[in-house]
């Protein structure tokens, strides 16, 4: 697929407000007194209501909070509305919430700070100064009170929106003070004390989220519902080989189609029919005759690419040269010296986003103002890709987020479905065009979760102790795709994350191993590919946690005695394993036929382990009964969010470990619906246990972290049950199956 460049200017504003969704470049975000400055008294002159950017409060003291990270189903909305509650002391029950544009935060000098919402940072990268910005609303109110009744600040008390002064008995609520308020200068950042997360009372509590309501009803609109006056809608279709071009089409066949108005190129790969309505224009498309140029890349196969991964398994160099990783010790010569060694390959698939809402943005276009109405990840980074697409500056454009039905990842620093909308819409101006891939377009269209394999090798000494451990990953690199400029030569150090020695980057591998080696080996191939919910944690943890299991075995030692050996330096990693273990009955009598598995990663900021209870019928039928999942977020803003993000890391991970992969045949993906790439029936869900382990000293976050753990504490289990190790991905290819 042809993705446009964008330009050097545009490519920065780009990489200044996303981070790529899932784990990829997250620069600074501005310092409060820019996220504050000027937004009072700029705003009243505009007639906006507002105390502060994040507050508004109208005269019946409801209270708006503006929130510009995207809801995609994780809690982070109703989550950064609970920490504003907190700060500003109002009354939950009228709490309601706003988006503002990323047009509206341009022009205000990116008053809100960065859109992005992936890499589980959706309110741990937010949390600081968003509370910030309530606590300063507050201390507004509380000092236009102190002014209308001309009395200390330190006289009066607030609690849910009432301010009161007790010596005299008055008391006003935040709704009759917010116009005097909005009128004040913002206070000293200095000033602004935030609540210890222990004394929360808004914050920290299960409360239901604020958008489900409207979902259940039926009254939220997401994009692919979006009608617009006098709109038409676009069906598309890309070259099906990678790096493909087209080369003609033959509209004659399908123009005098019912509805159909144009068929357009949109690009060097794509052509798209556009009609009134998705379903005439995606009739129109399949029989639209195409030639395509499939290029270079038309004999590639799963089994070429797999050989070319290979080769990174065999290749010569240090990690201190050529390869990102560590290098501790003489892990080579412990394993060669050990009393026993063990050796493994493990290998996990290309998978897809399978977002239930397909890619699809709506634009119109008049005269020198592009509007664009899509569900995305990242607003500004939407904005960006809007203004690159139609030429015009970025003050021209304006973004209308919509909630997606769906993200993972996919709908992050990937804008490819902004431009060709727009490359559509540029022969309708002043008309609405939405762009609507169908099932098959984005799964033959997605940027894919990494292929990689990986060789591990362990050294035990005489008493059972780990003295060596070696891994060797070969697979395609994110950053190649998405963000060449981050590699230094070949080295790409996001792609062993979770294995980092400290914890930058968010992802420190959890034990101390006296001689380790750990390399990456960069081999990409011409299938994109790009943030996949827990992105390289959810491969890498596989690796490690069911080796580990490998070697544990091998030295006749309970799984997890064997890992509390290696973790005396890493207690919050041990409280988790401790936490998921004792929950998950480690070492209790289990039912004829039931086993345990046990894993521990750390991913996002975050801590993770899990207990899985499996059975294994001689058809190789599995039956996950029960997982147990311990998380240390640090800080837990909604507990029931937090286990509903639990619940669906499961869901998501149990469908890659049993059945998701997707293959390449000439060229191009073969699983194009859900018929070929299945995801977890509701009645092969286990019970899901959810144990939050919070040490109230750090933000973490909370999206992505467990599914790490998910596989290989299940692969562990089956492992017990069977007495054979699994290592391949999907386990559908080892003849295993989940009912």
């Amino acid at each position: 697929m042809n993705h446009p460049q964008p330009s050097a200017s545009r490519r920065q504003f780009i990489l200044g407000s996303s981070s790529l969704a899932g784990g990829g470049l997250a620069l600074g975000l501005p310092a409060l007194g820019g996220l504050l400055a000027g937004t009072s008294a700029q705003a009243q002159a505009a007639g906006d209501p507002e105390v502060t950017a994040w507050v508004v409060i109208k005269p019946d003291d409801t209270c708006v909070v503006r929130i510009v990270r995207t809801e995609m189903g994780q809690g982070t909305l109703t989550g950064l509305a609970q920490l504003v509650a907190e700060e500003l002391e109002c009354d939950w029950s009228k709490v309601t919430t706003e988006n503002p544009t990323p047009g509206q935060s341009l022009a205000r000098k990116r008053v809100w700070g960065e859109f992005s919402t992936g890499g589980s940072r959706g309110i741990r990268t937010s949390e600081n100064y968003v509370r910030r910005g309530a606590a300063s609303a507050r201390l507004m109110l509380l000092q236009a009170a102190a002014l209308q009744w001309q009395v200390p600040v330190s006289e009066l008390t607030v609690s849910k929106g009432i301010v009161t002064h007790a010596a005299s008995g008055r008391s006003t609520s935040y709704g009759k003070l917010a116009p005097a308020a909005s009128a004040l200068p913002l206070p000293d950042p200095k000033s602004i004390t935030l609540k210890s997360p222990k004394l929360w009372t808004v914050a920290g509590r299960p409360l239901r989220r604020l958008d489900t309501a409207d979902k259940l009803n039926g009254r939220k609109v997401f994009g692919a519902d979006l009608r617009l006056p006098g709109m038409l809608v676009a069906a598309i279709k890309d070259c099906p080989v990678f790096g493909g071009k087209l080369v003609s089409f033959d509209d004659s066949k399908v123009l005098a189609m019912r509805g159909v108005r144009k068929v357009v190129r949109v690009n060097a790969s794509a052509v798209a029919v556009v009609a009134d309505n998705w379903w005439r224009a995606k009739t129109a498309l399949e029989q639209l005759p195409i030639v395509w140029d499939e290029g270079a890349h038309a004999k590639v196969s799963s089994a070429s690419i797999a050989a070319h991964l290979k080769t990174g398994l065999s290749a010569p160099g240090t990690v201190k040269d050529n390869y990102a990783g560590r290098d501790e010790g003489d892990a080579r010569g412990a394993i060669a010296g050990a009393a026993r060694k063990v050796e493994a390959l493990y290998s996990t698939p290309f998978l897809a986003h399978a977002t239930m809402e397909p890619m699809n943005c709506t634009v119109r276009l008049n005269g020198d103002r592009a509007e664009c109405w899509v569900p995305t990840q990242n607003g500004e980074a939407s904005h960006a890709a809007l203004a690159e697409a139609t030429g015009l500056p970025l003050a021209k454009c304006e973004i209308y987020k919509m909630d997606p039905g769906g993200g993972f990842g996919r709908r992050g620093g990937t804008q490819d479905y902004v431009h060709q909308a727009v490359a559509i819409a540029k022969h309708f101006p002043g008309t609405p065009v939405k762009l609507l891939w169908s099932r098959e377009e984005d799964h033959a269209h997605d940027f894919y979760r990494p292929i990689s394999v990986c060789q591990m090798s362990g050294g035990i000494d005489a008493q059972g102790n780990l003295v060596g451990l070696q891994m060797r990953i070969s697979g395609q690199s994110i950053n190649a795709t998405l963000q060449p400029m981050a590699i230094k030569g070949d080295k790409d150090e996001r792609q062993v994350q979770g294995l980092w020695k400290t914890l930058e980057g968010d992802a420190q591998m959890g034990y101390t191993v006296p001689n380790l080696l750990v390399e990456y080996v960069m081999r990409n191939t011409h299938v994109p590919v790009g943030p996949w919910r827990g992105v390289n944690t959810n491969q890498n943890g596989v690796y490690l946690e069911c080796f580990i299991e490998e070697l544990a075995r091998a030295a006749g030692r309970d799984s997890v005695e064997f890992r509390r050996a290696l973790m005396k330096n890493h207690p919050k990693h041990l409280a988790v394993l401790n936490a998921a273990a004792r929950e998950g009955n480690w070492g209790k009598p289990l039912p004829a036929g039931v086993h345990r598995g046990i894993a521990q990663f750390m991913g996002y900021g975050s801590y993770s382990a899990a207990t899985a209870e499996v059975s294994v019928s001689p058809k190789g039928e599995v039956k996950v009964h029960r997982m147990v999942l311990a998380l240390d977020c640090g800080h837990a803003v909604n507990p029931q969010q937090i286990a509903a993000q639990v619940e669906g890391s499961v869901a998501y991970g149990l469908s890659a470990t049993f059945m998701g992969e997707m293959t390449v045949a000439n060229g191009r993906i073969q699983e194009l619906n859900f018929d070929t790439y299945p995801v977890l029936r509701l009645a092969a869900m286990p019970k899901v246990e959810t144990v939050i382990v919070p040490s109230f000293d750090f933000w973490g976050g909370v999206g992505e972290p467990t599914i790490c753990v998910v596989a290989p504490a299940v692969m562990n289990a089956i492992f017990a049950a069977t007495g054979k190790p699994v290592r391949t991905l999907p386990l559908k290819h080892v003849g295993l199956s989940i009912v």
